[in-house]
């Protein structure tokens, strides 16, 4: 791929784009900020990318709920600002959204016609940043994820139920959310393959196979040999600033889905 960019490099989903773009692509936040539109123009007229991928986001999902100013900034006028400047210099444009955009009341996977219904601050701010980006350059292509691990160290799921075992914690981890436990570096080679094959418009990109997080906590533990048992607790015993979907799978009438989420697990352990 010919002089890629990587917005939000230093995060789980950025770094892992970056290991297999070389790390010239990457620029994180305190580098260049996405909120500030002159600094993105300037970084794309003076890189001239042939594609952007947007990794930059505010995930502080409950803290969303006080902060919303700050989650619309970064999560919807930030990538608006990006398409704005790629549309500008002549540059494709990959953003990652979020299967918070939808209410999970349906029985089924989510697939990209499902209407969204988002539950709180962070899922209307990124839901927002979807349609912003979609107005602003048609041509761009919107991926959304569901239950990322992965990337740096200290950063995902699986490494904080490892942590929380290791240190004598109960592990206790909710039975009554299920999502698509999604490798960083198997959706970070998805998402390379379809800017390259110049997909458009709006596309569901997720491991195949949906699980409860106290089911993915259970494997991880399993995977690692800790002989941890996992209490399973209901989301309503653990109150929280936002509601969660208690369906975040999705699946796609339009791509097909990565290797099963429990293939990308183990892949994960040797690599950590």
């Amino acid at each position: 791929m010919n002089n890629p960019l990587v917005l939000g490099a230093a995060g789980q989903l950025g770094s892992d784009l970056v290991s297999l773009l070389g790390a010239d692509a990457g620029v994180t936040h305190q580098e260049v900020s996405i909120t500030d539109a002159a600094a993105v123009d300037s970084l794309l007229a003076r890189r001239r990318p042939s594609v952007v991928f947007n990794c930059a986001a505010y995930n502080a999902v409950d803290r969303a709920e006080t902060e919303r100013d700050a989650a619309f900034e970064v999560n919807a006028r930030g990538p608006a600002n990006i398409a704005g400047a790629c549309g500008r210099h002549g540059a494709r444009f990959v953003h990652f959204s979020t299967n918070f955009v939808f209410d999970g009341r349906l029985d089924r996977p989510y697939v990209e016609s499902d209407e969204p219904a988002p539950l709180g601050v962070y899922a209307r701010s990124k839901l927002e940043g979807e349609r912003m980006v979609l107005r602003v350059l048609p041509q761009a292509l919107v991926i959304r994820t569901a239950g990322v691990f992965g990337g740096r160290r200290g950063q995902s799921f699986p490494e904080r139920i490892l942590e929380r075992a290791r240190s004598g914690e109960v592990v206790r981890v909710v039975s009554d959310q299920r999502v698509n436990p999604t490798y960083s570096a198997d959706l970070a080679r998805a998402a390379l393959r379809l800017a390259e094959e110049q997909t458009e418009g709006l596309v569901h990109v997720v491991a195949e196979g949906c699980c409860t997080w106290a089911e993915l906590a259970r494997a991880v533990l399993e995977e690692c040999s800790v002989p941890v048992a996992v209490e399973p607790v209901k989301t309503a015993d653990y109150p929280s600033a936002a509601r969660r979907p208690a369906n975040g799978c999705l699946s796609s009438a339009r791509t097909s889905a990565l290797r099963p989420w429990r293939e990308g697990l183990r892949d994960w352990v040797k690599r950590m």
